[in-house]
């Protein structure tokens, strides 16, 4: 089971690495996940209605003690990665490329938001963070660090992110183990695209998804509107 969630994981990273080789001008972001069709009678004929997953909703304290709900996010796309701060492998080079990331897309910072859940909150309190804010000269802005209850983040991560997180007996993992994925999260809470976090040329790439989405978002809003 634990080698079943790294290799679902993995190939959910595999599957978009390839839809990635299209062109950057043709490439169209997909909703990851699996969908369900839902039926109903429209003037006497029945209609199949294509249902995509979203994130559902959820609660958590961040790095200033408040407790922030994912309603309060709502009209913003999200970048998501679940790490935790005594991480000795790969968490340092995620957050140096998400910093990276954040400096990337300053002129967006209103349009975007970038969340950090912790997989070990025992450890990781809002002081924690704090200090590993500081200490990385982290600009938060528009970067939440959350800490929350540790099964359900599991679950919120591997369910509805597509990231691999467990538990792990070796001490070089500080007692966790997950997948390096940055998540790309639309206005409407649909997962759109998966990228190694630890690869410059994937978080340059999703640079680029997340301007091709806000330009996406504006005009079906324009569209709706008019």
């Amino acid at each position: 089971m634990v080698k079943n969630i790294f290799i679902l994981a993995f190939s959910f990273l595999i599957l978009i690495s390839c839809s990635s080789n299209q062109p950057e001008t043709t490439r169209v972001l997909p909703i990851i996940g699996d969908a369900d069709v839902e039926y109903k009678m429209v003037d006497g004929k029945e209609i199949a209605d294509t249902i995509f997953p979203k994130v559902p909703e959820f609660n958590y304290l961040n790095q200033d003690s408040v407790l922030i709900s994912s309603k309060d996010l709502k009209h913003k796309i999200w970048i998501a990665d679940f790490m935790f701060t005594s991480c000795p492998t790969i968490c340092p080079t995620m957050t140096s490329n998400m910093k990276y990331l954040s400096e990337l897309t300053k002129d967006l910072q209103d349009k975007i938001q970038f969340l950090s859940f912790s997989i070990d909150p025992k450890r990781d309190q809002p002081s924690v963070f704090r200090k590993y804010i500081q200490e990385r000269q982290l600009d938060t802005k528009n970067w939440l660090f959350f800490t929350g209850d540790e099964e359900e983040t599991a679950d919120l991560a591997f369910n509805f992110f597509h990231v691999g997180v467990q538990r792990t007996d070796d001490p070089a993992e500080e007692g966790f183990e997950h997948t390096d994925t940055f998540v790309l999260v639309d206005q409407d809470g649909h997962v759109r695209g998966l990228y190694q976090g630890t690869k410059k040329e994937d978080v340059d790439r999703l640079e680029k998804d997340v301007r091709k989405l806000i330009q996406h978002e504006y005009k079906s809003t324009v569209t709706k509107k008019g």
